[in-house]
């Protein structure tokens, strides 16, 4: 019986923690950004998703062989970004998130990009997550050729 009880007392405090979980998600907007869900909307070259899960004074680091570590491109706020990702996007590619990692207010993962002439583009990028959504944003990308 005392057995029975504490199982009972373990459901009502788990639904408890679920329902103040659903509470405090709806109070700052739409749940965190999760590596599922970046890799949907990578994948899918879906602009506006990957535009919703910036913050709006959001800054994106590009390093690439045009924009060094010493002078990388730097992309201020969410339309910013928003027009990268929507160009980005836009591009006859294909996009695959390879690896994908989160731990506490991080996500990192690296993304395979294939272009229809076999041009391949490799990404490895490090995120900073603030009340769910990217504040920050390091992208490291290398292109064939």
């Amino acid at each position: 019986m005392a057995k029975a009880k504490r199982k009972s007392a373990r459901k009502v405090a788990k639904k408890s923690a679920s329902k103040s979980a659903s509470k405090s998600a709806s109070k700052f907007g739409a749940r965190s950004v999760t590596v599922a869900a970046l890799k949907r909307a990578v994948e899918g070259r879906n602009a506006q998703a990957l535009a919703d899960m910036y913050a709006e004074d959001a800054l994106m680091l590009v390093i690439d062989h045009a924009n060094p570590p010493s002078n990388p491109r730097r992309l201020q706020g969410k339309d910013a970004i928003a027009g990268y990702s929507s160009d980005v996007c836009d591009r006859d590619m294909t996009h695959m998130i390879e690896n994908g990692v989160a731990a506490g207010n991080r996500l990192a993962f690296t993304q395979c990009c294939t272009y229809p002439d076999g041009t391949k583009v490799f990404c490895s990028a490090m995120l900073d997550l603030k009340a769910g959504k990217i504040a920050q944003q390091t992208v490291i990308q290398a292109w064939d050729g």
